[in-house]
């Protein structure tokens, strides 16, 4: 079946935004440095170190990202949507992710389910769900 994989941009710091969110979600995290790439001869030797791309896998979330973007601004625009299996998890992830950022909406009984949203310390909007006729 079809689905979206979220992918992210980051100003020089993927590494950190990657291993914070695995920190916060767990599963397996992927991370290759240009240097490692097949594209280290046509970049920068400066840019060796930066991420070229990464992937964090945990059940049925998965996110990717680098640090190939020249114009960053932080996604004001979105959310990063994560259907929760429970409101114990849903509260995990939204407790863990607020560290350092700001909660926009804290977690509530809506006449749909359970949801909350918040910008993590990176800028990124996340929204938290669970329950209700949306359960996927």
């Amino acid at each position: 079946m079809a689905h979206i994989d979220a992918y992210l941009s980051f100003p020089g710091n993927c590494r950190e935004a990657m291993t914070f969110y695995k920190e916060c979600l767990g599963g397996e995290l992927h991370l290759q440095t240009v240097a490692e790439s097949p594209m280290a001869g046509q970049m920068p030797a400066e840019m060796g170190q930066h991420i070229m791309h990464s992937s964090l896998t945990s059940g049925g979330i998965t996110l990717m990202a680098a640090d190939m973007n020249n114009n960053f601004t932080p996604g004001t625009a979105m959310h990063l949507c994560i259907v929760c299996d429970s409101e114990e998890q849903l509260n995990t992830y939204f407790n863990k992710l607020a560290e350092g950022g700001k909660v926009n909406h804290p977690v509530e009984k809506f006449f749909a389910g359970t949801i909350g949203d918040l910008s993590d310390k990176f800028g990124i909007n996340w929204m938290f769900y669970y329950g209700g006729d949306m359960q996927q």
